[in-house]
């Protein structure tokens, strides 16, 4: 068998560079010129000059890490997390909260003005939610750290797969507030428990829980000690093996309310539901004002989920069919139509990257069209509907490149952008939640 040669990457020289940031980018970097090329800087903001380490180098950008501030923008402010300067997560939290909009806002537009050539946008008011204790839901690793001969309980670092060990975590419900630390202890003490792969923390509206998820079988024993040491918690334990999917018939099933629609959407425990309970009801209100919908409207909901959107809607359209690609999701929306007695709505089972010319649920009597996709966007099925049968597009986005890319497929279809917003689902983060209109020329 012939041997290919691979040539040996060259390790990064260390540099220290002095840079001067002139913006910030969708990710929530810092934006500067370095040998004539972009250089993304981790930790700066515009109108800063720092002191960075270049972290990589390639043909058309490189990437650095603040060391230093030299000087500081007047939006800088002291990180309120004891791990801010080792854990992945809340990375912008030393810019002041109100600019973390303003500058998130700014990144959308600038994606809009470079994949949808749209150079003015009409800005609504953002959603925001209080910055701290916001997250209903997360997701805690645990792994085992050869370097410490433990088992760390936390989260991913920044730029690595290495877990942080986490004490406490300001963005998460306060019922939480134990979770990291107690089971830091647990699963330390008890080598039983170093299957665990990972806990999944989720908020109800009633009940709350912690499922254990285990990739090798954990004795009765065990198990009933972990619960007996969380009881005073105020989470239930839920245990899952890595084959088996969480039997939901022993439990009181997971909820939530939305008092603004007296809508009551229960969920599996593997369902996906949106972790900011307060901007998820905003959210939904904000669709329902901007349609504006009279009853005579035939709406189809893509990537509807367990419902959330279909079903406020349907109280104000004439029928609703909600399309997703996760059976139990479908399940629970379809359970979810019958437990608020709503009759014009119907859930679908369908992978939207397909062709959907076939698709059961297909019709061309619609005028109305509703996207919530993943990170990956709408494209393939928007570049498979067609589109100008819609009179409105509601687009609602978790990443603001593909919503960008997307929304030059809807403008060359014959549509106006009417309106757009951010959600600020996730403060101090970089993720960026955006909610666009369009309407039909």
């Amino acid at each position: 068998m012939a041997q290919i040669f691979k040539a040996k990457k060259k390790p990064l020289k260390q540099q220290t560079l002095e840079l001067t940031i002139t913006g910030m980018d969708h990710q929530g970097r810092g934006i500067a010129k370095h040998n004539n090329k972009v250089c993304f800087v981790s930790g700066a903001l515009p109108n800063e000059t720092v002191k960075a380490t270049l972290v990589e180098d390639k043909a058309k950008y490189s990437s650095a890490k603040v060391i230093k501030v030299i000087k500081a923008s007047e939006s800088r402010v002291d990180a309120f997390c004891e791990h801010y300067n080792q854990c992945g997560g809340c990375q912008l939290q030393h810019l002041e909260e109100s600019q973390q909009v303003v500058e998130k806002q700014t990144a959308v537009t600038q994606l809009f003005s470079k994949f949808a050539k749209l150079n003015s946008l009409n800005w609504q008011a953002p959603l925001l939610s209080k910055p701290v204790h916001y997250r209903r839901s997360a997701r805690i690793a645990v792994m085992f750290d050869k370097a410490a001969k433990k088992m760390r309980v936390g989260y991913r670092a920044s730029g690595s797969k290495n877990i942080v060990s986490i004490n406490k975590c300001a963005v998460l419900d306060e019922v939480f507030t134990d979770v990291f630390t107690l089971f830091d202890d647990l699963i330390n003490q008890h080598k039983a428990l170093h299957s665990i792969s990972h806990l999944q923390l989720c908020q109800s509206d009633k009940q709350n829980f912690v499922v254990i998820r285990h990739t090798k079988a954990i004795n009765d024993d065990t198990k009933a000690l972990v619960e007996h040491i969380t009881k005073s918690q105020q989470f239930k334990i839920v245990w899952q093996s890595e084959s088996d999917a969480i039997e939901h018939s022993h439990l009181a099933m997971p909820f939530y309310y939305l008092k603004e629609f007296d809508l009551k959407f229960e969920f599996g425990l593997g369902n996906f539901i949106q972790v900011n309970a307060q901007v998820n009801e905003a959210m939904l209100k904000q669709a329902a004002n901007w349609l504006d919908l009279k009853g005579d409207e035939n709406l189809l909901d893509l990537f509807c989920g367990i419902g959330n959107f279909s079903l406020v809607l349907a109280k104000q359209a004439k029928s609703v069919i909600g399309v997703e690609g996760v059976t139990s999701a479908v399940a629970m929306a379809a359970q979810n139509a019958q437990t608020n007695s709503i009759t014009n709505a119907q859930f679908h089972c369908f992978d939207l990257t397909q062709s959907i010319q076939s698709a059961p649920w297909f019709s061309k009597n619609l005028d109305v069209l509703v996207l919530d996709p993943s990170r990956t966007g709408a494209m393939a099925v928007l570049e498979e509907l067609p589109l100008k049968q819609f009179k409105t597009i509601l687009y609602v986005s978790c990443d603001p490149v593909t919503l960008a890319r997307d929304s030059a497929i809807i403008s060359q279809a014959g549509f106006d952008l009417n309106k757009i917003g951010l959600m600020n689902m996730f403060p101090h983060t970089g993720h960026i939640e955006t909610m666009a209109l369009f309407q039909r020329r």
